[in-house]
């Protein structure tokens, strides 16, 4: 259980494990902060917890100004939204400094979030973009020289560099390389990372998973493809879903999944499919119901490999003591929903 001692210790380590679990209430200047706030540590004495920021506004408390607590978890702000859009529309499009500047935006600051959120650079998440639209315009019979100009590269020869550099190969090279669409999706628990194909969704995960960075390599070699941002067809549909999802109002998905694995790992996650919206099942019945009631070791490394979280539920499995046990997003995002999914079955 949290106990106060264990919430003032995570204020304290800013420990990131526990964002979702409580809110932190200083009596002394009226704010409430996460529990990752930066701003400095009152004192133990001065502090009361409460589980979300309704209960602390509710006690007469404001939201702090550094941590902004009352926005979602690395939240996109609305003017790189206003951008993201505008390339999503238009991919050739190339911002540069100057046109930042016209709109108000200090490109350094543009750089930072991007190489915090993406790891790369603004200008290079545009190069990216421009490449990803580029090869499916290529896969859908386009040639080579009339993509490059459509793409907005001035020589051919470039284009022809820019597009090996990111894919491995050259465009008229392409049609044996695969690309998977990422994007990036906030929600209530924080930000996600979606990645799909042709066929439907192939990931979905919180940004600050430990394995995201295997999980991508993994699902770039079985797919024979290079993860790059760009738009996809399904994308709309699952953000739709989702939101629809944390709102209470949507209790089963129906945006497609492609998720190749071996042919146990596909039947687990079939499985977990199956549990229903506000229920839960011990990994022992979950190796019961698969008809290999041994497998539950096999069973609950299966459920860790599964990459596209919440839309199939592997936060409903539960230990056989009725604990909750492992989960790549973290406990607390565990407890949070299925606590969603109970109060709105």
């Amino acid at each position: 259980m949290l106990t106060e001692d264990i919430m003032y210790k995570a204020l304290v380590d800013k420990d990131s494990s526990f964002e979702g679990s409580f809110i932190a209430a200083v009596k002394t200047t009226g704010i409430f902060c996460r529990p990752t706030c930066t701003a400095r540590k009152p004192k133990r004495e001065n502090v009361i917890f409460y589980q979300s920021t309704k209960e602390a506004i509710l006690s007469g408390y404001r939201p702090c100004k550094v941590c902004n607590p009352l926005e979602n978890l690395n939240e996109t702000p609305d003017y790189i939204k206003d951008i993201l859009s505008e390339l999503n529309n238009n991919p050739s499009l190339k911002f540069k400094d100057w046109d930042l500047r016209k709109r108000g935006i200090e490109p350094s600051k543009m750089r930072r979030w991007f190489l915090k959120n993406h790891g790369i650079t603004f200008h290079a998440y545009q190069r990216m973009f421009r490449i990803n639209s580029a090869f499916k315009n290529i896969q859908n019979g386009n040639t080579v020289t009339s993509t490059a100009y459509d793409s907005g590269y001035n020589s051919l020869s470039g284009f022809n560099d820019a597009f090996k550099t990111i894919l491995g190969v050259s465009p008229m090279k392409s049609k044996q390389q695969n690309v998977i669409d990422l994007t990036r999706i906030e929600t209530p628990l924080g930000t996600m990372f979606a990645c799909a194909v042709e066929e439907g969704i192939c990931l979905l995960e919180f940004s600050d998973r430990k394995m995201l960075e295997s999980q991508f390599k993994s699902l770039a070699k079985r797919l024979n493809g290079t993860i790059i941002q760009g738009a996809n067809k399904h994308f709309n549909l699952l953000k739709k879903q989702l939101a629809e999802y944390f709102d209470g109002k949507l209790k089963r998905f129906t945006v497609p999944l492609f998720s190749p694995g071996t042919e146990f790992q596909e039947s687990v996650w079939k499985e977990l499919q199956n549990i229903p919206y506000g229920k839960t099942r011990s990994y022992q019945e979950q190796a019961n119901t698969l008809q290999k009631p041994k497998s539950v070791r096999a069973v609950a490394n299966a459920n860790g490999m599964n990459k596209i979280s919440i839309i199939i539920p592997c936060h409903r499995v539960i230990g056989s003591d009725g604990n909750l046990t492992g989960y790549g997003g973290g406990l607390w995002r565990k407890r949070w929903l299925l606590e969603l999914e109970r109060n709105n079955s």
